[in-house]
């Protein structure tokens, strides 16, 4: 694949990360930040702000954004190898154009498609090993957490979870979705933004018929209703203010949710424990290319984000379709419950266009690179489709708003 010269390293714009311990924050303690990251602020508030009537005092709203699939092809690591200079995988610069809003963002979810090889054992398409230098560039970038169940998850086994989930713990991300061991698999990612506990649970359609390791049937969690919501009231139970379901679900390459989506997210949605709904927000990958978003019982489902990362994409017809480098970051904004005991609601439902610029290898937020390359044809003709995409059930209607 083509590529240009690798740009000078982008400065490096530390992720604000407030990764929380379970522990401490279910038995109300502060929460810890991870290795190498300096805490990051939970929330901001306006001087002389009056929380609301059912808010504590340390209640404030908070913005949360999450994106799409990390795909890295072959294409892409030999990308992050360019701009490491002979110094092993490089993915920082890649990521740097998105950074400026997923650093600033109180909270910020990945999807973490891949597992990670070792020693030099890499590769992409059909069977991804990507490098574990991944982790650490998207600590950088500012993410927080990333879901981790996909239909790759099992590319290499338990071998291929094991380090892929320790290599985001090194990098001070947490994750959702695979497991090491049978605890593990029954415990959220949890977060800490505005005064909320935040849960992130995470599930895959499947993982390609690979059978799941012998012995180990709590690798990878599976998309079941039941269980969704079984691990979302306990969730609450166990403290989470709010319940954040990431779904790797959906048809590849059709930008209309499918029937699936659109069932599943009605019943989800609709749960609720006295009164209140049981799941805050869904989050969708897996399509490959932008799908909608819409407020469906009260709670917003951003049906699908398609692909943060990814080399030049291959339809089902054998043609190079660009829909598959394009994608959204989801950007939310939580205020604290009006009455007691209520729901945290979003205020606010943003989608930022972002565009994989294959060639030069880097990933841009359109509006801004539009800004800087007004004359780009095919910036413009990507945003249109963004936005057609991601308005296409009429999520305008309920408030969802471009951003930058």
């Amino acid at each position: 694949m083509p590529r240009t010269t690798p740009a000078p390293r982008h400065p490096r714009r530390p992720g604000r990360t407030a990764l929380a311990c379970a522990l401490l924050l279910l038995t109300g303690a502060a929460a810890c930040a991870g290795p190498g990251h300096p805490p990051r602020a939970t929330g901001t508030a306006t001087a002389g702000s009056t929380p609301a009537a059912g808010s504590t005092p340390a209640q404030r709203p908070f913005t949360l954004v999450a994106s799409g699939d990390v795909l890295p092809h072959d294409s892409v690591i030999a990308q992050a190898a360019a701009d490491a200079a002979g110094k092993g995988y490089d993915f920082r610069p890649m990521l740097a154009g998105v950074a400026p809003v997923v650093s600033r963002a109180d909270l910020a979810i990945c999807h973490m498609e891949t597992v990670y090889g070792a020693d030099g054992d890499y590769s992409g398409y059909p069977s991804f090993k990507s490098p574990p230098e991944v982790a650490r560039a998207l600590a950088d970038t500012g993410y927080d957490s990333c879901s981790t169940a996909s239909n790759h998850t099992l590319d290499d086994g338990a071998a291929g979870i094991a380090r892929t989930l320790d290599a985001l713990d090194a990098a001070g991300v947490r994750h959702a979705g695979s497991a090491r061991s049978e605890a593990e698999s029954r415990r959220p990612a949890l977060l800490s933004a505005g005064g909320a506990t935040v849960a992130q649970l995470a599930y895959t359609y499947g993982t390609n018929d690979i059978p799941v390791p012998a012995g180990r049937p709590w690798s990878v969690a599976l998309i079941d209703e039941q269980r969704i919501l079984d691990d979302a009231r306990r969730a609450r139970r166990e403290g989470a203010d709010i319940v954040v379901v990431s779904l790797h679900w959906g048809t590849e390459w059709q930008t209309e949710p499918d029937e699936r989506q659109l069932s599943l997210g009605r019943s989800l949605t609709a749960s609720t424990t006295g009164g209140r709904p049981d799941i805050d927000l869904i989050l969708g990958t897996h399509a490959h290319v932008p799908q909608a978003y819409e407020k469906v019982n009260g709670t917003w489902i951003a049906y699908g984000m398609g692909d943060q990362i990814a080399g030049a994409m291959i339809n089902y017809d054998g043609a190079h379709d660009p829909r598959g480098n394009q994608g959204t970051l989801a950007r939310f904004t939580f205020s604290p419950p009006t009455a007691r005991g209520g729901r945290w609601e979003v205020t606010r439902a943003e989608y930022v266009p972002q565009w994989m610029d294959t060639v030069a290898g880097r990933v841009v937020t359109l509006p801004a690179a539009l800004d800087a390359n007004p004359g780009r044809a095919d910036y413009r003709t990507a945003l249109a489709q963004i936005d057609a995409a991601a308005l296409g059930r009429g999520a305008q209607r309920d408030g969802l708003v471009r951003g930058r």
